[in-house]
């Protein structure tokens, strides 16, 4: 019996899955495949697949709403992003309408045509952007999405490889001009763990997600989840989501789940995690 199925659940609801452009995919596998500078290590890719493969793949673990993150890493190129992302949720059952922002002059403007346009998860990376929260092009935006409640995956943490646009110190600037922000923290904002989940207990519109923490693949890495946050982290139970990088992930999709349960941190816990808490969040769609 599937995890989802013992705790009674009608699926999983992941927030953190990867969806792009093929000819970008396939850009974004080769980085993976070769450690490229923003990986830093071995990183070998358990899916391989292509765009029906990998939703079928989903489907079979039991996975019934997802996101498709893409993000930018230069001007002019979020917008494309953000139609094909568009595209993509239209013709793909489960899938979430996702959209990214860049800083760049359009940001703003683009930013409210897709918010009116129904763009429901919003991604933004800043190690692999090459960009600071705080860039004052972004500001705008950050208001726009501020004001419509819209969740936005930040990768903002120093995991794998440290940029001087990573870390805690801009995302609690940010949230300090803009405090209702709907921040879903990725990676649950590895390695510095115990400064993102302050910020979450502070601020009541920050979420983690649980991409990747816990596995036997980032302990291995050094970045274990300190034993002594478990507590501080149940206490936060209606805000954490479940997140995969799902297909950029070096083992089968099942060893998430299998390392959330072994927490031991209760079938309520677990419920909210992988599938009440987003459902609350972000809706079914």
């Amino acid at each position: 019996m599937n995890l989802h199925e013992r705790l009674g659940l009608p699926g999983l609801y992941d927030v953190h899955t990867h969806f792009l452009p093929p000819r970008m995919a396939v850009k974004v596998r080769a980085q993976f495949d070769r450690a490229g500078p923003l990986i830093g290590r071995e990183w070998p890719l358990h899916y391989r697949g292509d765009e029906a493969e990998l939703v079928a793949t989903l489907e079979a673990v039991g996975v019934r709403r997802f996101t498709a993150l893409a993000y930018a890493h230069k001007p002019d190129m979020a917008d494309w992003l953000n139609d094909w992302s568009a595209d993509f949720a239209k013709r793909t059952p489960g899938a979430l309408r996702c959209a990214t922002v860049y800083p760049e002059q359009s940001a703003a403007a683009y930013t409210s045509r897709r918010l009116a346009e129904g763009a429901r998860v919003w991604k933004v990376h800043v190690q692999v952007g090459g960009f600071d929260v705080r860039d004052p092009l972004l500001d705008e935006a950050w208001g726009l999405l501020a004001e419509a409640g819209a969740p936005v995956v930040l990768h903002a943490g120093s995991g794998p490889v440290p940029t001087e646009h990573t870390g805690p110190g801009p995302v609690a600037e940010l949230l300090r001009r803009h405090p209702t922000l709907c921040l879903v923290l990725a990676h649950m904002g590895a390695p510095e763990y115990a400064e993102f989940l302050a910020l979450a207990e502070t601020h009541e519109r920050v979420h983690l997600d649980t991409t990747m923490v816990f596995t036997d693949f980032f302990d291995e890495l050094g970045a274990a989840y300190p034993r002594e946050l478990l507590p501080r982290l149940s206490a936060l139970g209606d805000r954490v989501l479940l997140g995969s990088d799902f297909p950029n992930i070096p083992y089968a999709y099942g060893h998430q789940l299998d390392a959330l349960d072994r927490l031991e941190l209760g079938d309520d816990w677990l419920r909210g995690v992988l599938w009440e808490n987003a459902v609350r969040l972000i809706g079914l769609g």
